[in-house]
């Protein structure tokens, strides 16, 4: 078979790829092929948490996912100086990958893309003219191709790229709520088990209707031998116990993640890279919104080099960094240190005497405007106890 392009995996970052593409460029539809090794409606192990902007940048382009979903109007942290929770309204949903993966599927063939699932790429060779796949349904060549099939992306191995420096690994369990959750509107993330860098989450969830709680522990390797990370699927049996539940009802999923890290190349000639495949949020794993984020900035890009024929690629990781994912995605991993080091106490002081300065990063989630002038304001009364935490964690000097 012959493709004007072939997105490698049929997640939200290659489906969202597609999408876009087929809008902006009409000539693609019908000769943009995505190939997803999986049966839709495929399970995803994944917590479904969504940004609003994923939502409001797919409207854009006249897709609207209807599914069975719980709203997100607010949010609680869970810190050692104590719990902040802010509910400004509006920020998104929690959604089961099974059946959102289905339809953002339908969404790409409504827009013109042919969805081949059920097919595994086994191998991937550049070539001059054009990329050619081997797969379980035969051989397919195409003018370049997305790589968006995940941790253990062929597309990035065939690029001889490595697994990247930040990886984690997560662990979820879905359970019936329990007295202790708070309004069933909110997502937790509970930080305050330091002993590691990562949270464990507490998330609304529908699972064939019944209403459920996704919980689960995130943990950032830090490949520290004299600091090993520990197990997240015992830390989370541990907190099942603490909640009341017996962590034997409950079958464990696990799955890796790799972070996004700004220096590393994310393409070759006829080649790119997006979502997962590329990098997603290493400090709280957040995937889903940036996937979408991803497919849009390269289906317009794709949509732009297939009409002029120009498939070097050698700008894609430019313009993938001085986007507005890009952008989000280098500020996490700055943030890392600040997140998961020393200064965690500092920040947590600042919350705790701020709590309005989540409004800026939830505001960021939902697709709206960050209120920068109430967000200064927040920092400038922050400030003072962040200095009390720096000054109290500081040892004296004896003479």
């Amino acid at each position: 078979m012959r493709a004007a392009l072939a997105v490698i995996g049929g997640g939200p970052a290659g489906l969202s790829t597609a999408i876009f593409a087929c809008v902006l460029r009409p000539e693609l539809r019908e000769r943009l092929l995505v190939i997803e090794r999986g049966r839709y409606p495929r399970d995803k192990i994944c917590a479904g948490a969504i940004g609003a902007r994923a939502d409001r940048l797919l409207a854009t382009v006249g897709v609207r996912l209807d599914v069975p979903a719980e709203p997100i109007e607010g949010m609680t942290l869970r810190l050692g100086t104590g719990t902040v929770c802010r509910r400004p309204g509006g920020l998104g949903r929690v959604v089961r990958r099974i059946e959102y993966d289905t339809a953002l599927a339908r969404a790409a063939a409504d827009v013109g893309a042919i969805v081949r699932d059920g097919v595994t790429v086994h191998a991937v060779e550049r070539r001059s003219d054009g990329v050619h796949l081997q797969t379980d349904a035969g051989p397919v060549v195409a003018d370049a191709i997305v790589g968006a099939d995940g941790v253990g992306s062929v597309v990035r191995r065939a690029l001889g790229l490595g697994p990247g420096r930040l990886r984690a690994q997560a662990v979820e369990v879905d359970t019936e709520p329990v007295e202790s959750d708070g309004p069933r509107d909110e997502i937790v993330f509970d930080l305050r088990d330091a002993s590691y860098a990562g949270y464990a989450w507490d998330f609304p969830t529908l699972v064939a209707g019944r209403p459920l709680v996704s919980r689960g522990v995130y943990v950032l390797r830090r490949r520290d031998p004299l600091r090993p990370d520990p197990d997240p699927g015992v830390v989370l049996r541990e907190r099942l116990r603490g909640l009341g539940l017996d962590p034997t009802r409950y079958a464990q999923r696990r799955f890796a993640e790799r972070g996004f890290e700004p220096g590393a190349r994310v393409s070759a000639p006829r080649v790119l890279l997006v979502g997962e495949a590329a990098g997603i949020d290493p400090v709280t794993g957040e995937g889903i919104a940036q996937a979408v984020q991803y497919g849009a900035i390269a289906g317009a890009y794709l949509a732009e080099r297939w009409a002029e024929r120009d498939f070097g690629f050698g700008d894609w990781g430019d313009v993938l960094r001085a986007s507005r994912v890009g952008l989000d995605l280098r500020l996490r991993a700055a943030l890392l240190p600040l997140a998961y080091g020393r200064a965690r106490p500092c920040i947590e002081a600042m919350l705790a005497r701020a709590p309005d300065l989540l409004d800026g990063p939830m505001a960021w989630f939902a697709g709206r405007r960050v209120p920068r002038g109430p967000m200064l304001r927040a920092l400038f009364r922050a400030a003072p106890a962040a200095l009390r935490s720096v000054l109290d964690a500081t040892p004296l000097r004896r003479p």
